[in-house]
């Protein structure tokens, strides 16, 4: 008898045990929404190509608000497609206000960062009180332009409703005006949303995306800048 409860006993500690790790497993996800257990999306930088070097898409002097290839600077590393995003802004930033003309980024001309031609627009979003999340699409109003040295794909989001100054299908190159910085979509203030993709979105979801190392040519070289760096173009 003794040893048939310590069978029993054995198999509800097993069965124990497993509900408790599928349930950590579970709730892993639900984590990421509170900073919980996050960890970037296991790509090496070394390896992942090919690799873009575009020109910063501002001609103002920018912030980086979140870039790099390491969590703590950029929490889009958690996503597979935007593994090496950027979201970038200009000072006045961060400032906790209502008033979409309170961020100096807002209204800013955005340049096409590469030659190439523009596969994707929407440009009929309403842009968004900075804090408030009645947002239409994730990306809001953006743009996506298939490289020409690359046949990749660079997204641009959160722009600034009826300032698209392009079309689809038509080839653009690198320094032309394409739009204006906005805040459609989810964006919690005025904000460039940018990052390099494999995929065609006309023919993948962008959450379905594999996302591609992103580099600048700034006035110190050609970079990845990290959360808190200031880049100027070159």
């Amino acid at each position: 008898m003794f040893f048939l409860n310590g069978i029993f006993r054995k198999r509800i500690d097993r069965t124990l045990l497993l509900i408790i790790l599928f349930s950590i497993i579970g709730a892993w996800p639900v984590g990421w929404f509170a900073n919980i257990g996050r960890i970037a999306y296991p790509a090496d930088i070394q390896s992942m190509g090919p690799k873009a070097v575009v020109r910063v898409p501002l001609n103002e002097r920018a912030l980086i608000g979140w870039g790099g290839d390491r969590l703590e600077t950029n929490y889009h590393v958690i996503k597979p497609n935007e593994r090496w995003a950027y979201d970038i802004l200009m000072p006045p930033a961060e400032v906790k206000s209502s008033m979409l003309e309170d961020y100096g980024i807002y209204g800013a001309e955005v340049m096409a960062p590469a030659s190439g031609t523009v596969v994707s627009i929407n440009n009929d979003e309403k842009d968004v009180v900075p804090g408030e999340d009645d947002f239409q699409s994730m990306a809001g109003n953006h743009i996506y332009l298939r490289l020409d040295e690359s046949g990749t794909f660079l997204l641009l989001a959160h722009l600034k409703k009826g300032s698209i100054k392009v079309r689809e299908d038509q080839h653009v190159n690198e320094g032309e005006v394409l739009a204006q910085v906005g805040n459609s979509g989810s964006s919690s203030e005025p904000h460039l949303h940018i990052h390099h993709q494999r995929q065609d979105p006309s023919k993948v979801n962008m959450f379905f995306a594999e996302g591609l190392p992103l580099y600048f040519r700034t006035e110190n070289g050609v970079m990845m800048p990290e959360r808190g760096t200031y880049i100027s173009g070159k």
